[in-house]
């Protein structure tokens, strides 16, 4: 107990010295500087929980610091190692684009590239036909989920409001 408010104390000692930025700008997002580094961190896509507490541990940043507190060069230090997550030495399994089917590299891909990334897979499937690429150019589902009950689009079938209302009128 005695520990632990020791801590939180030396700790809010140190942030008191540190200037607070609302807003804190990470590999091209916009973090709300109220937010912990891990939540911060989270928020860009390609980066989950596991992998922003793997990059807190390897760059020696407390976790439940606010982001506004992070100085210029620990946010500098965040993005040279989201940009390059390998220089950590990150095991392989935590990165997300493995044995990269162009470049045959492991890759850790984070927002645009991502997004992009993943397009062009899609578009690729689609372009030489395989299961999944038909499955995403008819707009069904593509991981082997069922269509009979879920997955429907359009409206329901042999049931009409103008009906009911007719034969509503009908009673009377």
């Amino acid at each position: 107990m005695f520990i632990t408010s020791l801590r939180k104390a030396s700790l809010s000692l140190l942030m008191s010295n540190r200037e607070f930025k609302e807003i804190v700008r990470i590999a091209g997002i916009d973090c709300d500087g109220k937010r912990k580094v891990l939540d911060g961190l989270s928020l860009i896509k390609g980066v989950g929980w596991s992998t922003a507490r793997a990059l807190c541990i390897a760059l020696n940043i407390p976790m439940d610091t606010r982001l506004g507190y992070l100085s210029e060069e620990e946010v500098a230090r965040i993005e040279a190692a989201l940009n390059n997550p390998r220089s950590l030495d990150m095991p392989v399994w935590m990165l997300n684009r493995r044995r990269d089917p162009v470049s045959g590299e492991d890759k850790h891909l984070i927002t645009s590239d991502l997004e992009l990334t993943q397009k062009m897979d899609i578009e690729r499937m689609m372009r030489i036909k395989s299961w999944k690429g038909v499955r995403h150019s008819l707009g069904l589902k593509v991981r082997g989920q069922r269509t009979r009950t879920t997955g429907r689009t359009g409206g329901p079938v042999g049931f009409s409001k103008a009906a009911m209302k007719s034969s509503g009128s009908e009673k009377k």
